[in-house]
Parts: structure tokens; sequence; C-alpha cells
């Protein structure tokens, strides 16, 4: 479709009418031009048909559905709660999430690198920030429900459903953040919300926005990067030789196989030309990010991964003031389990063929399963280096 045009009429599910588009300057035009909103109450004629408890909810609440002067404010006060200082301050708990995961399995001389690593990462992490139990099978149930695309009945009540019941949730730990406030990022947002700068539903949209956002993009992009890595043992031996290079090969795996692939949902608000073709008001845009990262008019060999790529603009933390927030918390946790990984388990494969590994379903391009092997491991605490033998 990319070599054809960059922009192109299409059909999802057989229903609904939406432009893709995607080259990638194409992609960056629309995703910093006010004429296209996030807003989907701007587009009546998907909106139409649906039931209101599914046109506006409390997922319709937050910066990603969101268009200033309400984006500007919001993201002001999730910026004040999620600031730099405060994920750097993670650093030392990423380490030892990451050490106490690997040392589940390290012994064992294999194991899965999704249910084991890559899952109960970004859980664990986003919990920890915004202040709130662990609780891995009921948030992982809920994200399962809330990210499968809206293909029928069944899945719709299952949205509703996980919905509904984070809704409950997050209430519930608002309540206790009031009345007992801590040193987090949910505690921050109900101060936010005690000066009247957020709404009741803005509140618990922020707050399972931060933690869908926080956890299913990374667990996806983190299994994805991992399989690309040992697909590609020449890449993967050089960042084993120098790990320091591990950070700027963030960019180049997201920009090889990145979780938001399919694209990002835009609505025009009047009729917009890009690229010679105008899209008139009302419609639905899709920003085909997994395109325009493998656009070969901005990127020489595109579907070559190299890690040492230099002027990487790739679009997988997307652009513009809808750019990622959590941006440096995924890379904290993307380069603190490549690192450890690559130190501790220096001889891991893939346990099956890359075609036999099983696709997550849903709108974002992850795995269900990466299962590896390895020459068996002591834990972190005995030396990682050793061999269990």
């Amino acid at each position: 479709m990319r070599a054809e045009s960059p922009v192109h009429r299409a059909t999802m599910r057989g229903e609904v009418g939406v432009w893709v588009v995607t080259g990638h300057d194409e992609c960056v035009a629309v995703l910093t031009d006010p004429r296209f909103s996030a807003d989907l109450e701007a587009a009546p004629r998907i909106t139409a048909g649906l039931p209101p408890e599914r046109r506006r909810n409390v997922l319709m609440e937050t910066l990603l559905a969101s268009d200033p002067p309400d984006h500007t404010r919001m993201r002001a006060i999730v910026g004040r709660a999620f600031t730099a200082r405060r994920v750097a301050a993670l650093a030392p708990r990423v380490q030892e999430i990451v050490d106490e995961l690997l040392d589940a399995f390290a012994a064992n001389g294999r194991g899965d690198l999704v249910e084991g690593l890559a899952l109960p990462l970004p859980i664990a992490v986003i919990c920890e920030l915004l202040g709130v139990p662990f609780a891995r099978e009921r948030f992982r149930n809920w994200s399962v429900g809330l990210a499968m695309p809206p293909a029928d009945g069944a899945t719709l009540e299952r949205a509703d459903a996980a919905r509904a019941e984070m809704t409950e949730f997050f209430l519930e730990q608002i309540a206790l953040k009031r009345a007992e406030p801590g040193d987090d990022v949910l505690s921050a947002l109900v101060t936010a919300h005690a000066n009247e700068d957020v709404s009741d539903d803005e509140l618990v949209g922020l707050a399972i926005m931060l933690f869908l956002s926080g956890h299913e993009t990374t667990l996806c992009f983190l299994a994805n990067a991992l399989v690309a890595l040992l697909t590609h043992p020449g890449q993967l031996a050089a960042l084993r030789a120098d790990p320091g290079q591990i950070p700027r090969a963030v960019d180049e795996l997201l920009r090889y196989d990145g979780p938001v692939a399919r694209g990002v949902a835009r609505f025009t608000l009047e009729d917009v030309p890009i690229a010679g073709t105008v899209i008139p008001r009302g419609e639905m845009v899709m920003v085909a990010i997994g395109a325009a990262n493998r656009d070969p008019a901005r990127f020489p060999d595109p579907d070559v991964l190299d890690l040492t790529r230099e002027n990487n603009p790739q679009l997988g933390f997307g652009h513009g003031i809808h750019h990622c927030l959590g941006a440096a918390l995924a890379r904290l946790e993307i380069v603190t389990a490549l690192t450890t990984l690559l130190r501790r388990f220096p001889d891991m494969e893939l346990a099956v063929p890359v075609a036999d590994l099983p696709r997550r379903p849903g709108m974002l391009r992850g795995l269900k399963h990466v299962p590896v092997t390895f020459t068996p491991r002591r834990t972190s605490q005995e030396g990682s280096l050793d061999s269990a033998g």
C-alpha cells in the first residue's frame, strides 16, 4: 500500500470505512496537524450507531482521546506527577524486579520470556509508580479485555466488563489515596483533583490510561525486541560485547518491530489534503506507525535491523502533542531487562522456530509466548554468571 500511495481508502472488519496513511512524512503531518482530532466525537458518522456507554466512557476522558485545551490541561497535570525524577528513582526497583523474575527460572535452563518477564515486569513497575497493589492475573485479564479489537458483540461485552471492573478498582484506590496520600503518581493525581484541575471521570480515566499504556505496549515491545535480537545473532553479539549501546538500540528495535504497528486513530475536523488526497471532514484516519517506520523514503534498508543506525526518527512513541508520556519509563524497563538478560544468559536461544511463536490477539503487535533455552544459572544473589552445576 505504501509503495502505491501514502494515503489509501480502506475498510476495517468489512464495516468501518477509514483512511490509512502509510508514509513517514505523511504520518508525521497527521500527528502534528490540529485539524486531525484524537476525539472520537469528531466523527459522528462512526459514533452514530454506538450506544451512549460505548460512545463516551471514562476511557474517552484521557490524554489519548482529547484535544487542546483539555489535552494540554491534563497532560500538564500528569506531567507534574509523572516526573523524570520519579522515573529515575525507580531504576533500582526495576532492577530488583527484573532479577527476581529471572531468578524464578534461571536454574531451569529454559523459560518463557513473556510469562516470566515481559508480562509481569511492566505490570509490577506501573503498580509501583501508581502506588496500587500488584495483582498479576487480575490486571492481565483486564488488559486483554480492553486491548482486543471490537470485532463482535462478545468482545465488546468483555471490554465493557473489564472497564467496569477497572473503574471500580481505581475508585477504591482513589478513596484510599484521599484518606492517606503517598509519594506516588495516583496520590499526585488525587491532589490535583482536590484542586479541581480534573473531574471525577478524568481522574479515573487517567488512572486506567496510565495502567494500560504503562504495561501493555511495553509487554509487547519487550517480547518483540527479544525475538528480533535472538534471530539476529550478529547484532546480538555486538550488544553483548558493548552493552553501553543498548539504550541507542532501543530506537532501532522499536522502529523494526514496535507494538503499535497498525496505527493510531485520528478524526478530521475539516476537509484536509494529504499527499494530494483530500480526506473529508468527519472521517477516521489510521496512522500506520509500522508502515511509517519501514518507509524506504525515510530509512535506508528499512527491512534490515541495524542497531547502529544513525538519524532514526522512528514513530514508535508517537509524535507531536501525543508523544508517549511514559517513553522514559518504557526505555528504563527495556534497557534494564535487555542488559540483565544479555549478562546473565549469554547463550540464550529460541526453543522453537520463530515461525511457531504464537501472536497475541488484539490491536497491538505482540507475542503470547517466547520459549527459550540457556545454560542453567544460579540466582542473582548467588552469582548470576556461575553455572548451576
